[in-house]
């Protein structure tokens, strides 16, 4: 396979794991936030701490927009900004208490989905995926 069909069928699987990821996470989103603040929350629950930055740039936003969604969510009780001791010009964000019960409860729904999407797996198949998204991991998502 050359580098050009390799490239072609990893557009591919991009696009099926965001609908897959759309049909996983549908109906489990809170009510009170925008589909933005969710995928912000989201890259907080798996990388927290993090910071503003790089919260912009994992979801392409401004640092404007970036800042007015962390002062909605902050509003909401659902992140605490926490400040660097060494660099106070720095800060983190984490999600509360509140922030972690939300994206926890979203997250066992997102799970119960999973788990029914490939309950039919050997344990072949398992190993299989499990490999695959490792090597996906170390060799293109690191």
């Amino acid at each position: 396979m050359d580098k050009r069909e390799l490239f072609y069928k990893f557009v591919a699987f991009t696009a099926s794991v965001h609908h897959v990821t759309h049909e996983l996470t549908k109906e489990s989103k809170p009510d009170n936030i925008t589909p933005v603040q969710y995928s912000i929350l989201e890259s907080i629950k798996v990388s927290q701490p993090i910071t503003p930055s790089e919260i912009s740039e994992c979801q392409h936003m401004s640092m404007p927009n970036t800042s007015r969604e962390l002062k909605k969510l902050s509003e909401k009780s659902l992140i605490e900004k926490i400040e660097d001791d060494k660099d106070r010009r720095k800060q983190y964000i984490c999600l509360s208490k509140t922030g972690e019960m939300m994206m926890d409860e979203v997250f066992k729904c997102t799970e119960t989905r999973f788990l029914d999407r490939i309950q039919n797996l050997s344990n072949e198949d398992f190993e299989e995926i499990e490999h695959a998204l490792e090597v996906l991991n170390k060799k293109i998502f690191y």
